[in-house]
């Protein structure tokens, strides 16, 4: 008798814990019978269990529960076409979240990354696009805004029939294949060189002017002061054959000592210099007249 009652209170302990199940917060559950999403009889609509504990029946019925938050939809960036036929690297994200619990758990199975494989291709199908029908000048310059609108406008009419309600489309990046970027920024390149070797040419003319006219400036200044310093050295002269005659003029004889005296100090200023001459030259006459008499 004890043992079939232990038996009566498990069976219905077990039966009690498979006729409950609880739903957290930003969840929401489904019920599966037969093979079949639960509907509510009265509105015939899909029923879907908010936060908190619920009823089904036990080994009937299965519970499929599902993510009700918005995600995100990150992906890797994708190459799109633009209608000048360039290439282009966008990176964009989407924000979605589950609209109809039914649709969504019989066209993906519930499993989210086939539900967001299927939405980026809907998603890209859209941006694939709009990209199609705008220049890049267009799609930098302001109409960004215009073609992520339109983009998630297309993708939510298709992704309705995922159960899919898409919150935002946002291109984060748009950048120029690497290929694309390397030729542009090797054309930039020689651009500014030739830039740069035009502008190092017309400097080196203006230099060569500059230092031509510079070269005939001092040419003229150089012959000006050689002008100056011979007539100045000229006048100079003048001035000193004045005075020696001047001098010579009033006393030739002292006149003519003073002039020998400064020849012998200029002789014989250096002690290495070897000096040849005649003892009776005139050059020592001088220094022979013992009696100072020099006008013999």
């Amino acid at each position: 008798m004890k043992n079939l009652l232990v038996i009566v209170l498990i069976l219905i302990v077990a039966l009690a814990s498979g006729s409950l199940f609880v739903v957290r917060e930003g969840e929401r559950s489904i019920v599966i019978q037969f093979g079949k999403v639960q509907r509510d009889d009265a509105t015939g609509d899909t029923k879907v269990f908010e936060p908190g504990l619920h009823f089904k029946l036990p080994f009937i019925d299965s519970v499929k529960t599902l993510d009700a938050r918005i995600q995100t939809l990150d992906d890797a960036p994708d190459r799109f076409v633009t209608s000048e036929k360039k290439d282009l690297i966008v990176d964009s994200y989407v924000k979605w979240k589950i609209d109809d619990f039914a649709r969504y758990y019989l066209s993906t199975g519930g499993n989210k990354m086939q539900a967001e494989a299927l939405l980026k291709q809907k998603v890209n199908n859209g941006l694939r696009s709009e990209f199609g029908t705008r220049t890049i000048r267009q799609i930098v310059s302001g109409e960004r805004s215009a073609l992520m609108n339109q983009a998630m406008e297309q993708a939510s009419t298709s992704s309705d029939e995922l159960g899919i309600e898409i919150v935002d489309v946002r291109v984060k990046q748009i950048n120029l294949p690497t290929e694309v970027s390397n030729s542009i920024f090797q054309r930039m390149r020689a651009e500014r060189a030739a830039v740069a070797r035009e502008h190092r040419s017309e400097g080196q003319e203006q230099a060569e002017v500059i230092r031509a006219d510079i070269d005939a400036k001092v040419t003229v200044m150089l012959a000006d002061a050689k002008r100056n310093a011979r007539q100045v050295r000229g006048e100079g002269d003048a001035s000193a054959a004045q005075i020696y005659a001047s001098a010579y003029s009033q006393n030739a004889d002292f006149y003519r000592f003073l002039r020998s005296m400064d020849a012998y100090r200029t002789s014989f200023d250096s002690k290495q210099d070897i000096l040849v001459v005649e003892p009776d030259s005139e050059f020592f006459r001088y220094m022979n007249d013992k009696t100072g008499n020099s006008g013999n």
